[in-house]
């Protein structure tokens, strides 16, 4: 079976300032490895990407260390709106965290409604972690605003109600789920413990089965890969960091649930490449993913190319493995093996008109 190279909107490359957890190359060859060619990298580093300097000093250091295609969002707190003019060309979207994650990067009620105000439509999608009450407030203001919107890894059965309320509406609103929101649940933290710790954390098996139910309503499928070392995981649960990797296990997970008829290949498709290509505004690019839909394997942490060595889903049995993977033409992953040379990713920039 041949795909098209598979987008992944929402990942935490860790670099700059977080290197020892993942980097630009072993993050870019964990993508390859997954079948993504093309991936959109978060703003909240150690220090957030605010500023055009600091977006430009992240995209440099990026061009010669990444393996597949790489894009970026820009951050706010709402103290940084003179820069949105200075990097509308750079970036595809504009990333708010509502609700508490990793790093020290909210944004209060009185910076989002400033932000939604000054934020241009033509500038790519305002994303935002959005959990509980805050998803009623970006509603709200999407209302007011009419600013593209889309809502980061959904989890609850009463959030994507809400979404899916307001995009009947005719708001412009879109959002995604995450493979560990739609493989794991709350009983599988127990056993995992730190591991399993993630934000917004693991729900409830009827919370997963609803968003199965209803997986025609969800517009994409988003790794949110957010890569840690084993020994930060292994601290107590209290302190131990939020978030797991995603870009090695998310496709095999889908090729797993295809085998088991729980969605169709056109889904798998529409969620992770036609519907994210579409959303950000992503430029045309020659590439394909050719899986074994048959083999029958246990995915082993031995085989990741992830920094931080370990998975969620480790010792899980998949069934669907991507075998060879074409980036412009040419083979840059085949048969477990990284072929891609340094550099031979490109660093994008939306495919938008700027008025």
């Amino acid at each position: 079976m041949i795909l098209p190279g598979l987008i992944d909107i929402h990942v935490h490359l860790r670099s700059p300032g977080q290197t020892h957890k993942e980097d630009f190359t072993t993050g870019t060859k964990a993508a390859l490895a997954g079948g993504f060619t093309t991936i959109l990298d978060m703003p909240n580093n150690i220090v957030p990407i605010t500023t055009k300097r600091l977006l430009d000093d992240k995209i440099n250091f990026a061009k010669t260390n990444i393996l597949c295609d790489v894009g970026f969002y820009f951050g706010s707190q709402g103290n940084n709106i003179m820069e949105f003019e200075k990097v509308k060309k750079d970036v595809f979207g504009i990333k708010l965290y509502l609700n508490e994650t990793t790093g020290n990067f909210l944004v209060n009620n009185i910076a989002l409604e400033k932000i939604f105000k000054m934020w241009p439509k033509n500038y790519g999608p305002i994303l935002v972690h959005a959990e509980d009450n805050a998803i009623d407030e970006v509603i709200s203001y999407v209302r007011k605003t009419k600013k593209p919107t889309h809502f980061c890894h959904i989890t609850l059965r009463s959030d994507l109600i809400q979404i899916s309320n307001a995009k009947k509406q005719g708001l412009p609103i879109t959002c995604g789920v995450t493979p560990h929101h739609l493989f794991l649940t709350s009983e599988d933290e127990k056993k995992l413990q730190s591991y399993g710790k993630m934000k917004p954390y693991l729900k409830t098996t009827a919370d997963v089965s609803y968003l199965w139910e209803k997986l025609h309503e969800i517009d994409v499928i988003e790794s949110d890969h957010a890569p840690h070392t084993k020994k930060e995981k292994e601290n107590p649960i209290s302190t131990s960091p939020y978030g797991v990797p995603g870009l090695e296990s998310t496709l095999p997970l889908l090729l797993t649930a295809l085998h088991q008829k729980m969605l169709k290949i056109t889904d798998i498709i529409r969620l992770c490449h036609e519907n994210p290509k579409k959303i950000f505004h992503l430029p045309n690019q020659d590439s394909s993913v050719e899986v074994d839909l048959e083999e029958e394997y246990l995915f082993e942490e031995k085989n990741l190319f992830t920094k931080s060595a370990w998975s969620p889903f480790s010792g899980r049995l998949m069934h669907g493995r991507v075998k060879r993977v074409l980036l412009r033409g040419e083979t840059v992953y085949e048969n477990g093996e990284i072929l891609a040379k340094l550099g031979s990713g490109h660093v994008i920039k939306p495919d938008l008109i700027f008025i």
